[in-house]
């Protein structure tokens, strides 16, 4: 196991509260607004906040012309489209559903690792990958056979998962001579204006003012989510190991699942907790560390 320095683990640990508590919070933020909007609002008010961090430790803002094409297709993968399908997910899922299905993003990203990047699986780490599967079907087998249920949402969250371990695989390979803020101040700034572009193309007839309660959770995805932890998550995925860089998503579902059923009073159904059980084992069967000999 990669051992992680002090500053690793503080910010392992406050980005796992970040992400798990925004599961509610982004729920609370579109119950009534168009989810688009939302995220598009979000990320606009945090591109000042990710300017001033950046000219507040000096971290210079350039990149070469050369490198857009990469930078490009690294904002496709991890941001476009996780940003834009997951916080559709969320509008029509649970919040704490909306969070199993997007944390089986290591799940993806280890089958992918496998079979196009060369990476070695162990046996245990493909039992993982049945029990994820099996996680996803009870869920599935919930939306469908319920009135009110969502199979579109789950297979937004699904797709957005699977995009997101594409853009992490990349991004642990990429050699972009650029600082991790600045990959991510200008990452954002490219999700920003396609998420606008969307809002504008579908959702100009929902516009309305928003509410004090999602004016808060466009506040705390503006400065915490995408003005921290979105750079947070970078700073990990380059720096560490695929095992050590993806730790936090042992925790960040669990919290989105019990904070959403505190805060919002969601109804956690037995599909709901044994596809978290199932979840844990598979992210724990694909990320612990395997034994000396």
């Amino acid at each position: 196991m990669h051992a992680l320095s002090r500053r690793q683990l503080v910010t392992l640990a406050l980005l796992t509260l970040i992400w798990g508590l925004n599961w509610p919070i982004m729920k609370l933020g579109v119950t009534d607004f168009p989810p688009l909007t939302f995220r598009a609002l979000s990320m606009w008010l945090s591109l000042p906040v990710l300017w001033l961090v950046l000219r507040g430790m000096r971290v210079p803002l350039g990149v070469a012309r050369e490198h857009w094409r990469e930078l490009f297709w690294l904002a496709f993968a991890n941001m476009f489209i996780w940003q834009g399908l997951i916080i559709l997910a969320v509008k029509s899922l649970s919040s704490g559903r909306a969070a199993i299905l997007g944390y089986t993003m290591p799940i993806f990203s280890a089958v992918l690792g496998a079979l196009f990047f060369g990476n070695r699986m162990l046996p245990r780490a493909w039992a993982g990958v049945v029990a994820a599967g099996a996680g996803v079907v009870l869920l599935l087998w919930y939306e469908f056979t319920h009135l009110t249920g969502s199979p579109l949402g789950v297979m937004e969250a699904l797709v957005a998962a699977a995009a997101w371990a594409v853009g992490t695989q990349m991004l642990r390979r990429t050699t972009l001579p650029v600082a991790t803020l600045t990959l991510s101040f200008w990452m954002t700034a490219l999700t920003t204006a396609v998420m606008t572009l969307l809002a504008l193309l579908f959702e100009t007839s929902q516009w309305k003012t928003p509410s004090g309660a999602t004016w808060a959770a466009i506040l705390f995805n503006a400065v915490l989510v995408f003005g921290f932890a979105q750079a947070a998550w970078f700073f990990l995925a380059r720096g560490l190991p695929p095992v050590a860089s993806t730790l936090s998503v042992m925790l960040t579902p669990i919290l989105g699942v019990f904070s959403g059923a505190v805060w919002l009073h969601e109804v956690l159904h037995w599909q709901d907790w044994t596809a978290v059980v199932l979840m844990v084992a598979a992210i724990g069967s694909v990320l612990a560390p395997a034994r000396k000999t």
